[in-house]
Formats: C-alpha cells, structure tokens, sequence
C-alpha cells in the first residue's frame, strides 16, 4: 500500500468519525518552521575560493532523485546498491513490519461493518415431564439448529472509527520507516564503498612510505661503508622502516571490516561475496548541493514524517479511549432452524428469528475509564515532544552537515597546500643530496613529510565524500521516488 493510500485511508476515517459524533480531538499537522534556515549565526556557507578543490555550492531548492547514489558517477557503486535493495535482510522485514500494519488496519476498518456468522449445532435432550405437572417416562430426543446472525455496532461516539483511523495513522508510519529503512541502507553501502576506497588509497601510499624507507636504509647502509654515515643513522632509517610497517595492519582490518560490512548489507556472508576494488578516482564528488529549506525539509523527512503519523494514532487513541466512557448500542439479528430430525430442516414450521438491540453503559469502574482517557492525553503529549525533538534533531543534523563541508573544502585546500610545499621541499632537498651539499637524513625526513601529506590529503577527500552523502541523507535522499516505484526493486 503506497503512502497516498494510506493518506486516502486516514482521510475517509477522518470523515467517518465525525459523521459518527466521534469524541476526542481532531488531528491537526503540526506547524512547519517558519525559519529560513539552519546555520548558527556568524556561521560561514560554503567556501567560495579560487583555491579549492572541486568547490561545492548550495542549491537552494533542488530536488534529489531517488537514486541519490548516481550522483557520484560510479557504475559499481550503482551496482551494489541495487543489489543491497533486493538482498538487505533489514529492509525485507521492514516491508513485512508495514504489511503487517495494513492488515491491522484492515482489521479494524472491518468492525465498521455488519458482522455476519453461520451457526450449526446438534444437542440430545431430555425433558423432565414432572417440571410441566404431567407423569410418566422422560422423553429423549435430538434437536437440530442452523442458521445465520448479524451484529452490527451503531458507534454512536465514533469509537470504532477512532480506532480505524488510529490504525490509519500506525500504517502510515511504518510506511515511512520503511522508507528510512531504504535511505539508511543505501547510506551505510555509501559509506562503506567510500571508506573501501580511502582504505585502498591510504595503504597505497603507505606502501610508497615502506618502498622508500627501505630504499633510505640502502642509502644510510652505503653510506656507512663510505664512511659518511655512522651506526645510529642506520639504526634511525631501521626503526623508521619497522615503525611504518606497522600502519599496514590496521588498514587491512579496516579495509577488511568495510568489506564484510558491505557483503552482509546486501544479503551475503563475506565468505559468499567480495565487493569491487572502489577507488576514490572514480567516485566523483558531486558539485551542486540541494539543500531543502526547514519549511519543506519536516514535510520530507521519512523520520519526521514517522513521528507525525505517531503523533496522529496518539491523537486518535484519545478518541478511542473517551468514547468507552459512553454508551454503546449493539444490534442483533437471528434467523434460524430448528427441528427434531435433519429431514424436518428448510421447512417454514422450523424457521424462528428474532431481532433485538442491546445497551450497555458505564457505571461505575473506579475511575478506570478516566484514568485510560488521562493516559492516552499523556502520550499525545509525549508524542508531540517527540515530534518536537525529532524536528530539532534533523535540522541540528543539517547543520552539522553544511558546516562540516564548509570545513572539509577548508581542510582538503590545506592539505593540498601542505602537499605542493612538502614536495616542492623533497624536490631541493634532493637537489642538494646530489650536490653533496647535505647528506641522505634530511631526505628521508622531506620524503616522510610528502608521505604524511598524501595521508592527510587522502582522509581529508576522503571525509568531504562521507559529509556529502550524509548531506543527501539529511535531506531526505529522494525516497518518495523510490516509494512510488520509480527506483524500488521488489524482492
């Protein structure tokens, strides 16, 4: 059931229960914020500068496509997420949890109708004769009834319809948790591919950190037998060698762990799937990025738009809970045949009915029943805070996000700073090394300098790409493209 239908669903509850009287509040959506945006003030946009790598800008407006992911231009990337949509276990049982609620909304929309059972019943009797004034044997005989009965419920206080709309509301929001499901996932196989891609491109250049230690160790060792060096210079160039070997192993579990991570977020053991070699070159960062403004941001956001649906069954249960402190009539009807012997059935002679309608009242339950009401008050009150918070939270998440871009272009333009001025270093200390001007130490630490800062160029990439996908994220991701089926793969 799409979220239109269920949309539909809650508004014919809606009009249902006021058609019946129905007792408790009406659900009102909660005001969107009327601020324009989310930066702290005397907080910076993102940087502008001619110096930056790959500058980013902010499209106000913008909307995101379902298929957010494609923005990176990576044709594995796009594979594997598609895969982790048909194969992610979490959100096979989200699908399940939301048809699970449609049926429940099913159920309760049935109470709405007449209630129509078939009845068949067999019974050996016997009569005592004394009981009527008369002597003799008691008589044993068989009786033989079947026929069908009605009830129906007049809901005088909309008590059933409040809770078909409660119901309404519950579906709706495991509607939208499936759709947080779907942006989460397809985040997490994000992540996971950029940090693959990090991971790689770090120990590349830790192997180039390695391959020239041990080229700097032959270096101090002749000159040694030259008699230009002596034992602590080679014991210098030994432990700097040993010490950056030790960065290998700690990058193979990452890069291990992101690879499991990835196998079992599309449906796989990691004995059973080996994700692609991902490379930073090929993930291209996207250049323009929407940013929805608040107003439009809560009427978007799946977790936002969760916790109003939570709000609007909070609401509802308010009305269920009242209208139990009415009265409530109930209409049955009955038509049946009884008969001594099965021939005797389906004759006129045989047919009974009746007709009836009963009421029942509250009397007196020890202040329950006001006590359920005061109860239900509370947790719309608890949900609507949470509502609140949940608000609060996405835009602090947003936030956080455009800042930490604004600062990632800042660091990612410094570390490229650091890594033209360290080479441009290496390159004359070099010079001077076959001049014979200094000897092979000083190299080794210009060499070591260029290393550390294709490290921090590759981290600072490296996190501007993960706040870029959260930023999409944070947006809502386009999921209401994938929920209409645009870009849903069904399982």
């Amino acid at each position: 059931m799409s979220h239109e239908i269920l949309r539909r669903t809650t508004s014919l509850a809606l009009v249902a229960a006021l058609s019946a009287c129905a007792l408790g509040p009406d659900f009102k959506r909660p005001e969107a914020p009327a601020n324009g945006g989310y930066a702290a003030p005397g907080e910076e946009n993102l940087p502008a500068k001619a110096d930056i790598p790959n500058p980013q800008s902010e499209v106000i407006g913008q909307r995101i496509s379902g298929e957010w992911w494609g923005l990176f231009r990576s044709s594995d990337l796009d594979q594997v997420v598609r895969q982790a949509l048909t194969g992610n276990q979490t959100l096979v049982a989200t699908r399940a949890t939301l048809q699970q609620a449609e049926q429940q909304l099913r159920v309760a929309g049935g109470a709405l109708y007449p209630q129509v059972n078939g009845s068949a019943s067999f019974a050996r009797e016997k009569e005592n004769l004394s009981t009527f004034g008369l002597s003799g044997p008691s008589p044993v005989f068989n009786l033989y009834q079947v026929g069908p009965s009605v009830s129906y419920s007049l809901d005088l206080f909309g008590g059933l319809h409040r809770q078909v709309e409660e119901q309404a509301a519950l579906a709706e929001r495991a509607g939208y948790q499936l759709d947080a499901a779907y942006l989460t996932l397809t985040g997490n196989v994000v992540t996971q591919a950029i940090t693959i891609a990090s991971v790689r491109a770090q120990m590349r250049a830790v192997d180039d950190i390695i391959a020239d230690d041990e080229k700097n160790l032959g270096l101090v060792q002749t000159e040694k037998t030259a008699g230009v060096a002596n034992d602590a210079d080679v014991l210098q160039a030994a432990s700097q060698l040993d010490n950056d070997r030790t960065l290998l192993p700690p990058l193979r579990q990452q890069l291990a762990v992101a690879r499991h991570a990835m196998a079992v977020l599309i449906g796989k053991a990691p004995s059973e799937w080996t994700p692609p070699d991902f490379d930073l070159a090929t993930l291209n960062l996207p250049r323009e990025l929407p940013v929805t403004l608040p107003s439009e941001l809560v009427r978007q956001r799946p977790d936002i738009l969760a916790a109003e649906a939570e709000l609007h069954a909070a609401s509802a249960a308010i009305g269920v809970a009242t209208a139990q402190m009415y009265p409530s009539i109930d209409l049955t009807a009955m038509l049946s045949q009884g008969a001594l012997f099965p021939g005797q059935l389906w004759r006129s002679a045989a047919t009974t009915a009746s007709l009836g309608a009963g009421l029942t009242a509250p009397l007196f339950h020890g202040g329950s029943l006001e006590a359920q009401r005061d109860a239900a008050q509370n947790a719309y009150d608890a949900s609507l805070a949470t509502y609140k918070q949940t608000v609060l939270q996405s835009f602090g998440q947003v936030a956080d996000t455009l800042q930490a871009l604004t600062h990632d272009a800042e660091s990612l333009a410094a570390q490229r700073h650091a890594l033209e001025s360290s080479e441009e270093s290496l390159r004359l200390m070099r010079l001077s090394y076959s001049a014979g001007t200094v000897g092979v130490l000083p190299v080794i630490d210009a060499e070591r300098l260029v290393q550390q800062a294709r490290l921090g160029f590759v981290r600072a990439q490296t996190q501007r790409d993960l706040d870029t996908a959260q930023l999409y994220l944070a947006m809502g991701g386009g999921w209401w493209d994938w929920q209409a089926g645009k870009n849903s793969v069904q399982p």
